[in-house]
């Protein structure tokens, strides 16, 4: 489906690769100029270059890195005061926790988890809401996880952290809704990214199971029996940031193949 983006601007977070990624080369492909954020500086000057420009748009990059909020919001800041416009759109996105039981987690895992994902979510929501306030429009996105609905063995974690981005972005889209302001989230399943092999290479690790046996375990519990891609993750984003999808608003959209055991 073709949607209509004219004049518009994203913030798409973990941009340079993965999920982050797709949803930048879609919503590009769609006509919106997309300003990429990671820490990569060499890998976002590539990923920029190669966007789509079929409006003509003139796509950028912001260095970050999540795990300093403080230097996010300091460049944020700087940023946005070169801008005549602010953005209309913002991805949130970011690498997941590593893995494992929780009891095994240290303490600072879960504060180094809820700084990268809950507070610089927070500082970007702050930084661009009253450009989209002002407008009476805007869209936010959280790519988090099926464990929002359905925890995930081994991944404490992100099982816990993802739970409360969750429940964060909930509140606020009952804050903003009246300002024609959505905030929603979307729940990738198994998807075909690195994180996702990483995980397959512990649990290799951890059985001596090999890829194949540990795939196909993985893949019992999909109805659909194939793994994700990311653009297809990329087109639920794209559709929550589209007008169409202007009266849903605070909820959580699994592409996760059916896997998840609840509604």
């Amino acid at each position: 489906m073709k949607y209509d983006f004219s004049s518009q601007r994203a913030l798409v977070g973990g941009s340079t690769q993965g999920i982050g990624r797709a949803v930048a080369e879609e919503l590009a492909q769609q006509g919106v100029t997309v300003t990429l954020l990671a820490r990569d500086e060499s890998r976002l000057r590539e990923v920029a270059a190669a966007l789509p420009t079929l409006n003509g748009q003139s796509h950028d990059y912001l260095v970050a890195d999540f795990s300093e909020p403080a230097l996010l919001a300091q460049r944020l800041s700087a940023y946005l005061a070169t801008q005549a416009a602010g953005f209309d759109i913002l991805v949130n996105n970011t690498g997941g926790p590593a893995g494992g039981p929780i009891l095994e987690a240290p303490i600072d895992a879960f504060r180094a988890a809820f700084e990268q994902h809950l507070i610089c979510n927070h500082l970007l929501a702050q930084a661009l809401v009253p450009a989209m306030r002002e407008r009476g429009y805007g869209r936010i996105i959280n790519i988090i996880s099926t464990s929002v609905k359905q925890p995930l063995p081994g991944l404490g974690v992100s099982n816990t952290i993802r739970g409360a981005v969750a429940n964060w972005a909930k509140t606020l889209a009952t804050e903003l809704g009246s300002d024609g302001i959505t905030v929603n989230n979307v729940l990738p399943g198994a998807t075909v990214t690195q994180r996702h092999t990483s995980l397959i290479d512990k649990r290799v690790a951890q059985t001596g199971l090999s890829v194949e046996e540990v795939e196909a375990g993985m893949l019992k519990l999909i109805p659909a029996n194939r793994f994700g891609q990311a653009k297809e993750v990329a087109a639920a984003v794209v559709f929550l940031a589209s007008e169409a999808a202007g009266y849903i608003n605070g909820i959580n959209v699994p592409v996760d193949g059916g896997r998840t055991g609840n509604l």
